[in-house]
């Protein structure tokens, strides 16, 4: 050992370990805590034991204005366009009132626990996405993936907004423009959707499309159905509510945190305000009950299909957002001890409430419009973007009583659910950017994403551009984050170890997770999601929707982007392993042991740490009885003690603690 300078911090003395010095790694040594490098910057720094959030960087990391935002922009990000038509669709697709099944099992088993997963690694660490993996450096590249997962969502997410925006302000007219078929866009066989119930047994509509079909296809979206001589360029009136859309989430990022917090509120709490407001009239109409009844009746046939599993996992994923980093984000802005378990459930339940209330919605007004045009109900359902732009436009403008006041609070509230998703998507690949390049300016990195995002989505809004959304979406998005959340689990409750993991939630929560949540990630999840992509890869075919078969080359296209994303895993674990020094096994085991920087970032809060992980007693060994011996030596359950990560070949820091002075504090 060197010589001991004191420094800041009473009852602490930090030592230059020589050994350090000539290139070899420290060794923790009890009683005494490593800091992270970045507090052994400079000799002369001085360190306060005050409780400030700061990152490696020594910079002040934004925070919640109060724990309310947290919660608002978390429901904001899961509650959102897909609750509306992604899920009703779904859920009567798969087996209608017996899908509610398969979902919330999949829900308790795999979606709550991986919510709560992540909420715990970014509030742990308050790190981003990416440098969370400080935990197991070499899975560094699941940050990058899910990043750019993230990334190829939001493009076209924007582009789903912008529509929303074209029918609000479509729907200020006197007439709604989709009741109407307009010569300027209208084909032979359109008949006017106002009209449709008094055509009703005097005209044969086999065969003919309604105005408000019409009027999404060849008016707003211009839409061709053959894009092997290209995609067309961008429509005009599509471009400036893209434009608009963008600018919106650029001023509500534009302040971090701080701004965002509180627009959260607003994205939060107004969509359910709408939703209420539609169902009490929807529930009002003739023909509510069967559209109701319609929607929940189970077929109880399809619940032991595997594609409604497959199904399910599918909705939760993309409602809860789990595997694509804005959890990590949102919850690295809290305060240390934040009772995020209460969070996790709370959001859990919204956004499961909130499905089944579009739900019920959605198909009580459907309920009537089958009633008004003499239809049965199945023949008004459409699936995807054409249940909110067709479907329900439709339904709406049956209203008797002003449907211009109801079709304008239906497409707000699906803007406004759009801008709290969004939000946070967008700021999660901004976070990642501001923590891989701490001295940008947070404003810029905003105005430079969001400007690359809306000339990105120019694609979405040209005559072919439904088409590349279809793939995006489901090669960019939905393919690649079942890998991306797989890679996860394995990393944190195999290779860091779950014991690790339930101490650090034992430290910061100060309670002991049960035998549910050892199980979910220590077993069931990692197993569980390996079998789904199996299955997805097993069961997949020529990309077809709506019966047009994609050509090669936009299929290659999308392969391209999953492998864009997927190969950040092993691209980062290499570049992990060859920045290490040693042989290669040890620079393999290097790779999978925490760095210092992992862990609470304030001093004071770290030191407790780390003689509370020291502690490995009898009584925090009895947890896992209930797992095999096999699985236990695979999970580490029972293996190594603590280990406070290497350390750098720099001057390392070492807080020597006075035990008998702070023991009860620290106890």
């Amino acid at each position: 050992m060197g010589k001991k300078e004191e420094r800041g911090i009473p009852n602490a003395a930090f030592v230059q370990d020589d050994d350090d010095i000539s290139g070899r790694s420290n060794k923790a040594i009890p009683g005494q805590v490593q800091l992270p490098h970045s507090a052994t910057a400079a000799s002369s720094d001085v360190f306060s034991s005050a409780e400030v959030n700061e990152s490696d960087e020594g910079q002040q990391r934004d925070t919640w204005g109060n724990p309310v935002e947290f919660l608002m922009s978390c429901i904001s990000l899961s509650v959102g366009l897909g609750n509306i038509w992604r899920f009703p669709f779904t859920a009567y697709e798969n087996g209608g009132g017996a899908f509610l099944i398969p979902y919330l099992v999949v829900l308790l088993l795999i979606g709550k626990p991986l919510y709560f997963l992540e909420m715990i690694l970014g509030q742990f660490s308050s790190y981003g996405s990416v440098k969370v993996w400080a935990i197991v450096p070499l899975a560094k590249g699941v940050g990058y993936g899910g990043a750019l997962a993230t990334w190829f969502v939001v493009t076209y997410y924007c582009c789903l907004m912008a529509l929303t925006v074209f029918y609000f302000f479509s729907s200020f007219q006197t007439v709604l423009p989709w009741t109407v078929c307009d010569p300027a866009w209208a084909t032979a066989t359109c008949y006017s959707s106002s009209s449709a119930s008094n055509l009703t047994g005097l005209v044969n509509l086999t065969g003919r499309t309604s105005s408000a079909e019409e009027f999404f296809n060849h008016n707003v979206l211009q839409k061709i159905i053959n894009i092997d001589d290209g995609i067309g360029a961008p429509e005009w009136r599509l471009t400036l509510c893209l434009l608009f859309s963008w600018i919106v989430i650029a001023l509500i990022l534009m302040k971090g945190v701080a701004s965002s917090g509180k627009a959260a509120y607003v994205t939060a709490i107004f969509p359910y305000v709408v939703l209420v407001t539609l169902l009490i009239r929807g529930v009002t109409l003739e023909g509510a009950v069967d559209g109701i009844l319609f929607f929940v009746t189970p077929q109880w046939d399809k619940i032991l299909t595997a594609q409604v599993w497959y199904a399910a996992v599918a909705q939760c994923f993309f409602s809860l957002s789990v595997g694509f980093g804005p959890i990590i984000m949102n919850a690295s802005y809290n305060g240390f001890r934040h009772r995020i378990y209460r969070d996790a459930t709370i959001v859990s339940f919204m956004d499961t409430f909130t499905s089944l209330l579009a739900g019920v919605t959605i198909f009580s007004i459907l309920g009537n419009l089958a009633h008004e045009t003499g239809k049965p109900i199945e023949t008004v359902v459409q699936g995807g973007t054409g249940l909110a732009f067709i479907s329900y436009p439709e339904a709406i403008s049956k209203f008797d009583v002003v449907p211009q006041l109801f079709a304008v609070l239906f497409f707000l509230m699906l803007f406004t659910l759009g801008v709290g998703s969004a939000v946070s998507l967008t700021g999660c690949v901004i976070t990642v950017v501001c923590d891989a390049f701490p001295d940008w300016k947070r404003w810029m990195v905003t105005l430079v994403i969001c400007t690359t995002g809306f000339l990105l989505g120019l694609v979405y809004v040209t005559p072919g551009g439904q088409h590349v959304l279809d793939v995006v979406d489901f090669f960019g998005g939905g393919f690649i984050i079942f890998v991306i959340a797989v890679v996860e689990i394995i990393a944190i409750c195999w290779v860091y170890g779950l014991k690790n993991f339930l101490r650090d939630v034992e430290f910061m929560l100060g309670i002991r997770l049960g035998i549910y949540w050892q199980f979910t990630w220590g077993l069931f999840i990692p197993f569980a999601l390996l079998g789904i992509f199996i299955y997805s890869l097993a069961n997949f075919r020529t990309f077809v929707t709506d019966g047009y078969v994609y050509p090669a080359s936009l299929t290659g296209s999308g392969w391209v982007l999953a492998a864009l994303a997927l190969l950040q895993v092993p691209i980062w674990a290499t570049v992990s392993i060859v920045k290490r020094k040693g042989s290669l096994l040890d620079r393999i085991k290097d790779s999978l042991t925490p760095t210092e920087n992992w862990g609470p970032q304030d001093m004071k809060t770290r030191s407790q740490w780390i003689l509370f992980k020291s502690d490995d007693s009898a009584e925090h060994k009895s947890w896992a009885w209930w797992i095999p011996k096999c699985v236990k030596k695979i999970m580490k359950i029972d293996g190594h003690s603590f280990k406070s990560g290497h350390t750098s070949q720099s001057t390392v820091a070492i807080v020597q603690l006075d035990v008998q002075e702070n023991g009860n504090n620290n106890k």
